[in-house]
């Protein structure tokens, strides 16, 4: 943990990101770890390679390493989920 809600992410091939998810927790699954003490819970699933919660909710591994390029379409999917 970086900061409440943000993970920095290494990867096998040496590249980083510093995510901070508190902007895309929405929805049903996602929007429950806004608490903040299941967001801390978070683990690294060691068959799937990915960052994984008690709830069950995880993140493509490929997303997180392309963040970058995933951002704001995440960012548009949680602001409409906000408003269901």
């Amino acid at each position: 943990m970086v900061a409440p809600y943000t993970i920095r992410v290494c990867f096998e091939d040496g590249a980083a990101r510093t995510i901070d998810f508190q902007p895309i927790l929405a929805g049903e699954l996602d929007g429950a770890l806004r608490d903040v003490e299941l967001f801390n819970r978070v683990r690294i699933d060691p068959d799937v390679r990915t960052l994984v919660w008690p709830n069950g909710a995880d993140f493509n591994p490929a997303t997180l390493h392309d963040w970058p390029e995933y951002e704001g379409e995440m960012r548009q999917i949680a602001r409409r989920s906000e408003c269901l």
